[in-house]
């Protein structure tokens, strides 16, 4: 209704009798009328409003309209317009009888400015009447017929899904095997600089009532307290937890026709594919036709006339600047410029203004984007326990398996609180349906490192045994690919990068042409990504599987050649014990302000002992397993618990402790409660500061949750309130006398160091 295209021109007021053109009577038609309002016929001509002509300078003459003109003029203009109206306004209730045929395309082509306007007007009146359902499906009749294309498209791409498997006839339905996930509404865009496995613990137990949670289809709806709509999203969650899942279930539901039908159109935008354009120059239309080949008959105005919304996933992954600074300004979508340009001047609202933006990405990344450009964030918290049970049984099919699975996770408490993401439950049901099955046996996995050996070791056995590669050749070429995946891991982790290209590969003396050698070694564990449009990107199945092939990269090199692969990150001479090595990684572990070698760490020890190196035997290593003192680096890792260390970090040596299957520390705290009848009994006692930080992590393990932290079960000190910190900061509630000793100090303007961590 802005563009002149749209208006009814006045009539003519001299004289003459107005002349009945048949071309400008619309009459009252079942199907959409194809004249347009940009041809001659469809144009009433303008008035001539005297016998003198009129100058065209304003100033020069003053134009009057007497009161019966005025009337005159509005008497015709109201039954044009009523006629246009009713005209339109009964094409779209034929349009919306069950019987009447869609669009075609000619009707489409035919579509014109003057039904753009009157369309406009009447959705809008539809939804004040609160009838958004009949609203959106005529909208979408009269949308172009390549909307449905795109919707065809989008759904053929997302209605299977790969759990870490590139091979499309191993994919499943998404529908039969998703979980709803935690998601969460609400808070600031503040970022969480610690390490994910830290953060996966923290949001397993933790679940506060201020957390709104909320389905995926609904994240654009504002809270009740919200009086404004919501454009852009930001969405956070650690590696793995299921946010490209949540993408894929949303865009699912929108093609089936089930929710979100007020949007017309979705464009998915993964940073990972963004990155191959970042030397293009293109405007906004000609990327989406690039990506989007099938709507290539949208016009400009169409992007602004429709509700459409833009998906950019994994910003973690963007390897753009995103100079929202100094980038320059941009309103026009047919103006060429550099990705980057575009995608902040989408984000910041100059380029269509109207679209609705979500943007998924890992919490460390989230800075990124500037925080008045966001209108809602929300978390991906992964699964609750009840989900984590849900997805075994989905998973598995033989459901007495499935509960025999569910009940060995649950019995270790640090495999059980990383099934709170959705990959590392499935690797678990990879690895516990064949061992807990017939097809295998052996010690069932209890650690995370017993865990990813097992699942390492399973595809290359499946490989093995599919194409009958067993000979001492393939084994050699087996060890050398995966030195190779181990070297790409170790030197893209230093980096904080999770997917790479082919440059990366090239670093690390992967041949890009044998690259499918590379994957048919590891088929579910490093993957091509397919069906992209530029070029190829590659990654391991989670930044856990990463860390665990850096590791292992880490390790063989160290009793292979006796080097230290890790200048500057692991700085210690090349001459030394495994002892050692192993202790000088504690210690550098330790130095690491946001925890980023903590699960490193608990691989790299985990490794060092000798049923692991048995596994792996054979396999991966020819010179036999390698002994050391695993009780020195036990003592070392004890001494550093003794130390003032910050909570987390003495919480995680303890699980270091756990991956050396050490536990004398956790069983004399256990001692103390089975003898006191629990934890009511250690306002008594008197334990050493490693002793309470081991009550902590028992707590922290315990599988009942922590509703509220009583201080007067515990000793009433200083040392005791801050070894236990990582359970106040996971409990529901506090009870008041933990306030009145943070607040109460001998020392008045001394700050406490509690009441600073807290």
């Amino acid at each position: 209704m802005k563009s002149d295209g749209s208006l009814v021109n006045p009539p003519d007021l001299s004289s003459e009798p107005v002349t009945s053109d048949p071309k400008r009577n619309r009459a009252a038609s079942p199907a959409p009328s194809g004249v347009s309002m940009k041809s001659d016929g469809s144009l009433v001509n303008p008035p001539d409003l005297s016998s003198e002509p009129v100058t065209s300078d304003p100033k020069d003459k003053k134009i009057s309209f007497s009161r019966e003109k005025v009337e005159h003029i509005f008497k015709e203009l109201q039954q044009k317009f009523i006629s246009l109206v009713k005209n339109e306004l009964n094409t779209f209730k034929k349009l919306l009888s069950p019987d009447y045929p869609a669009c075609s395309e000619r009707e489409e082509e035919d579509e014109d400015d003057q039904r753009e306007g009157v369309l406009k007007i009447t959705l809008h009146i539809l939804r004040k009447m609160k009838e958004k359902d009949l609203a959106n499906t005529l909208e979408s009749k009269l949308a172009p017929a390549c909307r449905l294309k795109l919707k065809s498209t989008l759904w053929k791409k997302v209605q299977r899904i790969n759990e870490g498997i590139t091979n499309p006839e191993t994919s499943v339905l998404l529908n039969q095997i998703y979980t709803e996930l935690y998601i969460t509404q609400g808070g600031g865009g503040e970022i969480n600089q610690e390490h994910e496995v830290r953060q996966i613990e923290d949001a397993s137990r933790k679940r506060t009532t201020q957390e709104i949670p909320i389905k995926c289809n609904d994240i654009f709806k504002p809270l009740p307290e919200q009086n404004r709509p919501i454009r852009t999203v930001l969405t956070k969650g650690v590696a793995g937890i299921g946010k490209t899942f949540s993408v894929q279930k949303f865009i699912l539901d929108w093609a089936e026709g089930k929710v979100n039908q007020d949007v017309l159109f979705i464009f998915p935008l993964p940073f990972r594919e963004l990155n191959l354009m970042k030397e293009k120059k293109l405007s906004l239309v000609n990327l989406l036709q690039r990506f989007f080949p099938e709507t290539q008959d949208l016009k400009p105005r169409h992007y602004k006339s429709y509700k459409i919304m833009f998906i950019f996933d994994g910003l973690d992954e963007c390897r753009l600047p995103l100079d929202f600074q100094n980038n320059e300004n941009l309103v026009d979508i047919e103006e060429q410029t550099s990705v980057d340009v575009l995608l902040t001047n989408l984000i910041k609202k100059n380029l269509l203004p109207s679209a609705l933006l979500w943007i998924t990405t890992r919490p460390a990344a989230a800075n990124q984007i500037p925080p008045d450009c966001i209108d809602q964030v929300t978390e991906v918290r992964g699964f609750s326990d009840p989900q984590k049970e849900e997805y075994f049984r989905k998973r598995i099919r033989d459901q007495s398996l499935a509960e025999r699975i569910i009940t060995h996770m649950k019995s270790s408490r640090s495999l059980y609180i990383m099934c709170h993401i959705p990959v590392f439950c499935w690797i678990s049901a990879t690895v516990l349906e064949r061992m807990l099955g017939e097809a295998e046996g052996g010690e069932i996995p209890k650690t995370l490192t017993q865990m990813f050996t097992h699942f390492l070791i399973f595809q290359i056995k499946h490989r093995s045994q599919k194409y009958h590669h067993n000979s001492e050749d393939d084994l050699k070429q087996t060890r050398k690919i995966i030195l190779a995946l181990g070297k790409l891991a170790f030197q893209q982790l230093e980096k904080g990068n999770l997917i790479f290209y082919e440059e990366d590969l090239k670093e690390c003396s992967i041949d890009v042409k044998e690259v499918f050698v590379y994957s048919g070694v590891c088929t579910q564990i490093f993957r091509q990504e397919s069906e992209l449009h530029l070029g190829k990107v590659f990654s391991f199945v989670h930044l856990s599987v990463q860390e665990f092939l850096a590791a292992l990269y880490a390790f063989l090199s160290f009793i292979s050649n006796n080097r230290n692969v890790l200048p500057g990150v692991l700085d210690f001479s090349k001459k030394g014990t495994m002892s050692d090595f192993l202790k000088r990684a504690v210690d550098e572990a330790l130095k690491s302000k946001n925890g980023h070698l903590d699960l490193f760490l608990r691989f790299l020890l985990g490794l060092s002992l000798e049923s692991n190196q048995t596994l792996l035997r054979g396999l991966l290593i020819q010179t036999g397993s390698i002994s050391h003192s695993k009780e020195e680096v036990v003592k070392h890792i004890k001494q550093k618990i003794k130390e003032n260390l910050s909570p987390e970090k003495t919480i995680s040596l303890f699980h270091c402790l756990n991956e050396l299957n050490d536990h004398s520390l956790v069983q004399e705290v256990q001692h103390y409660l089975n003898r006191g009848g629990g934890s009511s009994h250690l306002s008594i006692v008197t334990l050493s500061p490693a002793q309470w930080s081991a009550v902590a992590f028992v707590m922290l393990n315990s599988e009942e949750e922590l509703d509220e932290f009583d201080l007067s079960k515990f000793q009433k000190s200083e040392e005791c309130l801050l070894r236990l910190l990582p359970v106040v900061k996971t409990s529901r509630k506090i009870v008041p006398q933990l306030y009145s000793l943070i607040h109460t100090r001998d020392e008045p303007n001394e700050t406490p160091r509690e009441h600073h961590l807290l």
